[in-house]
């Protein structure tokens, strides 16, 4: 039982994402005690993955959240010393806000499957309904409390791709041939029994259309864990710090990925194919052999821009579109540079940053295939549980369902000595490491958040047609309005283990100016057509018909410093949630930079021994002669686990 834990550590974690997770991989790696508990029943908190059902749970879970829960837990007040005072956590998780859910898909009382709970069947705005089934993320356990050890790891998906990627340097290009069908090979079973569907007035199904696929919503139930739906709206940048940090560490063993087939831009109402490297440049349709000339010439350029002060020195503070039409590009290319390769805001980013995007787009080509980018099989609340895995290895203990109620200060020296958590029980340690969604709002007072608006789409279609079905996109779409953002949108296809077979998920993602769905609903309507409005027409021409949506909108305190919380002791230190941004270069950055402050003399995430090198204590003596070697060797992996990043796309 989690209320029996050992009382002392030299580091106590709370919360599982991605920065936490990261810190307590590097903490029991360089040999310290490591607790890592979360108070909710998955890991990743908003880095986290779900089953269809399991999203619908976690909907209504942020739905009921309320303080009722403070009745139950142990009272911590009388545990506090003379000499001591507390700081106490937040009770509920307030970071996801303004959650719609829209369902376009039909409900054909035919079709009707089992399931634990219902959500409304009508294309109307929802919160989330009468769902009771556990939320799924890595197969969560189903006790009411438990903690794990070295032998008891946060669960590993076995089934293994065809076409998956190990983090191996290879200047080989995924084809798209060896991409088919490779979801077959490795779904899991359907969700079982339950409570049946309700039956709600169904919507058209247009099943007299050709080559169309009518996606029904029991089917998507049925289907539920074949979805890996995420929080996160996120890649991997080929040579970016969390792809060099799970190689270094060989965390990667942990974790399957498949590169991002394709490069998209909005332009004009299409979308077309953006063309990234040499070859794509000059087998593009879309660009003249003018263009294709003058795109080579400047790629080539940004790729050492910095040899070359005298190109770009008197338009530093200018904006990076501007500098782009004094290089005489076409405004094609102008839009495919600014949105498609650097990615950058047309009203807001310097000349200066706009090079620095380009060049690491263009540095990050040809590692794994021919784009920039790696997507984790089974979606980003993978990576969490990786680095979780790799603390539970050396020893760290974690506990899910494990709420802490308060942080134990020491009055005369100010620093926190100890947490106590919701059975009463006190936990000592000497360092703290805190997620910013458990901080209460006295210690937030001063703080102003950011936001993100999120949007989670079921589409039957992939939003530009290609031979093969299994593509991974990315698009962003240019803003409308002159400052406002640009809105990124991330097409996946069944073979990243995400979503069921003949359907797409489309992860949308911007900045919060207003609420998720008024920010992104426009560029959704661009792309795609609900179900109930899809009408008779050329095949070629008609856009994906969306079957599901989720609005949400998801703090973002990345931009938050330290000096902002009220009255933390300086030996407990902040973790923020996800950023707005692609990548999740800023989380690698803030888990290395804390622990370098816990451990300054420490090495941030070694690689791990080689089985050879290790030796059980009191086996140190050198041996004479390698036949007569009295050292024993201890077998920590096997050595078909040691090869696993040997094998090539």
């Amino acid at each position: 039982m989690a209320d029996n834990l050992p009382t002392e550590f030299d580091v106590v974690i709370i919360g599982t994402g991605l920065p936490e997770s990261i810190l307590a991989a590097a903490c029991s790696r360089s040999g310290q005690r490591v607790l890592h508990v979360d108070s909710r029943s998955y890991y990743g908190g908003n880095w986290a993955s779900f089953s269809f059902s399991g999203l619908l749970s976690w909907l209504k879970e942020y739905e009921q959240n309320s303080d009722t829960e403070e009745e139950t837990a142990a009272a911590w007040q009388d545990l506090i010393h003379e000499t001591e005072e507390a700081i106490a956590l937040c009770k509920k998780d307030e970071t996801i806000q303004h959650t719609e859910v829209f369902c376009y898909a039909s409900q054909n009382a035919e079709d009707s499957v089992q399931e634990i709970g219902a959500l409304q069947r009508n294309a109307s705005s929802v919160a989330s309904s009468t769902l009771t089934e556990p939320l799924h993320s890595a197969e969560l356990p189903q006790e009411g409390h438990s903690y794990i050890t070295s032998n008891e790891l946060p669960a590993e998906h076995t089934p293994k791709s065809e076409s998956t990627i190990s983090l191996e340097e290879t200047d080989v290009e995924e084809s798209p041939e060896k991409e088919r069908n490779c979801e077959d090979k490795t779904c899991m079973p359907p969700v079982s029994d339950g409570d049946k569907v309700e039956n709600k007035p169904s919507i058209e199904d247009n099943t007299n259309q050709p080559k169309r696929n009518v996606i029904t919503y029991p089917q998507i139930v049925k289907e539920s864990r074949k979805f890996n739906i995420d929080l996160v709206s996120k890649l991997l940048y080929s040579q970016g710090s969390l792809i060099e940090l799970l190689i270094k560490s060989n965390v990667s063993r942990y974790a399957e990925f498949k590169n991002v087939t394709r490069i998209l831009a909005f332009r004009e109402g299409k979308v077309e194919q953006v063309p990234c490297s040499r070859a794509d440049v000059f087998n593009s349709k879309e660009l003249t052999m003018v263009e294709k000339r003058m795109l080579m010439k400047f790629l080539t350029f940004c790729l050492d821009y910095e040899q070359h002060p005298d190109e770009y020195q008197d338009f530093q503070q200018c904006l990076f579109s501007e500098y782009l039409k004094t290089k005489r590009l076409t405004p094609n290319l102008q839009h495919f540079i600014l949105h498609s390769i650097a990615m950058t805001s047309e009203s807001s980013c310097t000349t200066l940053d706009g090079l620095k995007a380009t060049k690491n787009f263009l540095q990050c080509l040809g590692r794994f295939g021919n784009t920039p980018f790696l997507f984790p099989l089974y979606g980003q609340g993978e990576i969490p549980q990786c680095f979780c895995r790799m603390c539970a290895v050396f020893g760290g203990i974690y506990c899910l369902r494990h709420k802490i109620q308060c942080l134990v200060v020491d009055k005369e020296s100010g620093k926190c000595k100890a947490v106590i958590d919701h059975f009463g029980q006190r936990i000592n340690a000497n360092y703290f490491i805190v997620e910013d969604s458990y901080l209460s709002k006295e210690t937030c007072a001063n703080v102003q958040y950011k936001q993100i608006s999120r949007a989670v789409l079921i589409t039957d279609q992939s939003i530009l047609k290609a031979d093969s079905d299994q593509q991974i996109s990315i698009l962003i779409v240019p803003p409308v309005e002159p400052g406002a953002c640009s809105v990124r949108v991330t097409e996946l296809c069944s073979s990243t283990m995400t979503c069921m077979k003949n359907t797409y998920l489309v992860h949308l993602a911007c900045e919060s100016s207003k609420t998720a769905r008024e920010d992104l609903e426009s560029v959704v309507n661009k792309l795609f057509t609900p179900l109930a409005e899809t009408e008779v027409d050329k095949e070629e021409l008609r856009k994906p018909t969306l079957l599901w949506a989720l609005y949400f909108n998801m703090r973002d305190s990345s931009g938050v410093s330290r000096s902002s919380y009220c009255g933390l002791p300086c030996n407990v230190y902040v973790c923020s949630g996800p950023d707005s941004r692609l990548g999740s270069e800023h989380a690698v950055k803030l888990a290395e930079t804390v622990f370098q402050e816990i451990f300054p003399s420490e090495e941030f995430c070694p690689p791990p021994p080689n089985p050879e090198d290790i030796i059980f204590d009191g086996d140190d003596k050198q041996p004479e002669a390698p036949e007569t070697s009295n050292v024993t060797v201890a077998k920590v992996e096997s050595s078909e686990e040691s090869k696993n990043l040997e094998g090539a796309l």
